[in-house]
């Protein structure tokens, strides 16, 4: 196995497959720790995020350009900056690097577990959540929308950009209204991940002023221009239903944790099939 003269010798850390980490690439991780076994978890972190991100690579999962900017804009908006702020900062290559990796890893999560159905028994649901009982049942909905924070080739900033996005989306619903594919709107236009669904969300509870305001839409109806985290929107109501909110919680959490459990063992498969080596002496 060859690698260029970049990678000093002394500098590489561990092998994994066709790919090295340099001692370099985590030393300020390992700096945070003192005994062998930390510095060891770490080194084993390292490594998994290497076999995820190559795996993405072969699945083609590596997020779209459109995914990375909603997810800056949203780092931006929780940091009370602008985009354009935020790219100022020095960190922002390193940033968007990370945020890309994560996207990657996240799509591949998504991927092996796409086709996992998970079943909770009634002795699960009774064994784990017992105790979430709620004296009264909430209300949730279920929404299609139409998200968009960029029109065309438009000015990029952000306080420049709501006059032509709502104009832009009063249009479409315009034409929605007239009997328009709310969903092949949705699925044309959004630039939320949920276009791929016509814009459906999960289950939302009735708990804010803008849900409460789409859980009065009538059937059909569209919503006025709301804004969102990730820009403006438009959206229609699609169903509603009456939960216990602790017991619903609770079933999630149990489904999250097999669906965990199910991608972690998959991952282990894949290091075990992996050309794994660590240089121990180095650290």
């Amino acid at each position: 196995m060859h690698f260029g003269a970049c990678f000093a010798a002394n500098s590489i850390i561990a092998i994994v497959n066709e790919d090295v980490i340099t001692l370099q690439s985590i030393e300020a991780e390992l700096n945070k720790v003192n005994s062998f076994d930390e510095k060891i978890i770490i080194i084993e972190q390292q490594i998994d995020i290497k076999l995820q991100l190559s795996t993405a690579i072969e699945l083609n999962l590596n997020p779209s350009q459109e995914d990375i900017n909603l997810t800056l804009s949203q780092v931006a908006n929780n940091n009370n900056l602008t985009i354009e702020q935020l790219q100022s900062y020095p960190q922002f290559p390193s940033l968007v690097h990370e945020i890309t990796n994560k996207l990657s890893i996240l799509n591949l999560q998504k991927f092996i577990t796409k086709d996992l159905n998970i079943n909770l028994s009634s002795d699960e649901v009774k064994q784990y959540c017992i105790d979430n009982q709620n004296e009264k049942d909430s209300k949730q909905i279920r929404i299609a929308q139409i998200i968009i924070s960029q029109v065309g080739n438009s000015d990029t900033n952000s306080e420049n950009q709501e006059l032509p996005v709502r104009n832009f989306l009063k249009k479409l619903s315009d034409h929605i209204t007239k009997g328009a594919s709310f969903d092949k709107f949705a699925k044309l236009h959004s630039q939320h991940p949920s276009y791929a669904n016509g814009g459906l969300s999960e289950w939302m509870f009735v708990n804010n002023s803008t849900i409460e305001m789409l859980d009065s839409l009538r059937e059909g109806e569209v919503s006025k221009i709301y804004v969102t985290d990730m820009g403006w929107a438009i959206a229609i109501k699609v169903d509603e239903r009456y939960v216990d909110p602790d017991l619903e919680n609770c079933k999630e959490k149990i489904a999250f944790l097999k669906a965990r459990d199910f991608y972690m063992d998959w991952l282990e498969d894949l290091r075990e099939t992996a050309y794994i080596e660590i240089y121990t002496d180095k650290l």
